[in-house]
């Protein structure tokens, strides 16, 4: 038997069939990189939302009051009081275990009517926010985009609106229309106060309209609808999220403010104005009623105020 040694493959060692060693076998390429998600705007300042303990914080608060808005029952469940339960032997009783916020002057449960009341309170503010941001953004965007007479007269309409305090002009609407319902305070403050929201906007649309890539869409024969809502709107929507976001927290205070004199809702609805509006009188006898309205009406405004700095931040354009 021959003790020739069969070769095990290239690149081990052992000779060829011409007595040579084999070559050393050339390393394999690595493939092209696994594809990656494409960087955006959104993508990167949600990126930097979530190392934000600002934004982190403020939405897990506006998080609460929203599902407390909403679900109001998963917070009360515990209680075996409601918002509408008065025991007028029980009235102006501080916390206890049956009554962890106390009671107010009519014998009711603060803690149960501090949870309803967010309802009315964030309804309020968020409706406001966006009809706000809808009329004043569309405005805004058509002034901006046409120019001309068509911006004259809306800034002209404009500066007229600008004229008349928001809740001043809220005041006088609901004192004239004396309902006490909850759209209408949205109404009355949405009609004052869109004329912000339409300033930022045409000065954005106006700035990106000048854009190269605006030009080369008018160049090529795109319809003006294509270029407002796929050009220019993506481009332009940045700070009206950021001061809708902010403005939140102002309405929200605006209806506590025109509740609180008399003007905005009214019982039996329930909303932190009223509470603080009833509590005001014996507040020295029993604070609990004023004080726990207050807090949750200032931790809301707080968490949307942040919030929107926090978006701003993030969707501020970052060198590369």
């Amino acid at each position: 038997m021959s003790d020739a040694r069969v070769p095990a493959g290239r690149g081990d060692g052992f000779p060829g069939p011409s007595g040579r060693p084999w070559p050393p076998v050339p390393p394999v390429p690595p493939g092209p990189p696994a594809p990656s998600r494409p960087a955006s705007l959104g993508n990167d300042a949600w990126n930097d939302l979530r190392r934000r303990p600002l934004f982190t914080g403020s939405a897990f608060l506006m998080g609460i009051f929203l599902v407390m808005s909403v679900f109001p029952q998963l917070f009360t469940s515990v209680d075996p009081y409601d918002a509408t339960t008065c025991v007028l032997a029980e009235a102006r009783q501080g916390m206890s275990e049956f009554h962890w916020f106390g009671t107010d002057n009519l014998g009711c449960d603060v803690y149960a009517r501090t949870v309803h009341g967010a309802r009315n309170s964030v309804v309020v503010g968020g409706a406001t926010a966006v009809l706000t941001a809808l009329a004043g953004g569309s405005l805004g965007l058509v002034a901006g985009f046409r120019g001309g007479a068509t911006d004259t007269l809306l800034s002209r309409l404009t500066e007229v609106f600008f004229a008349i305090p928001a809740v001043l002009g809220a005041l006088l609407l609901l004192t004239i229309f004396r309902t006490g319902e909850v759209w209408t305070v949205v109404a009355a403050l949405a009609v004052l106060a869109w004329p912000m929201t339409f300033r930022i906007t045409r000065v954005e649309v106006i700035t990106v309209r000048a854009q190269e890539y605006v030009v080369a869409a008018e160049a090529l024969g795109a319809s003006a609808a294509r270029i407002m809502f796929r050009h220019i709107l993506p481009n332009a929507v940045t700070p009206v999220i950021v001061i809708s976001t902010v403005n939140v927290g102002g309405f929200v205070a605006a209806e506590a403010g025109l509740s609180f004199l008399g003007v905005g809702l009214r019982p039996p609805d329930v909303s932190w104005g009223l509470m603080i509006a009833d509590a005001r009188g014996r507040f020295l006898e029993a604070p609990e009623p004023l004080l726990f309205p207050a807090l949750f009406l200032s931790l809301t405004v707080l968490a949307a105020i942040m919030l929107g700095e926090a978006v701003r931040d993030a969707l501020a354009p970052k060198p590369r």
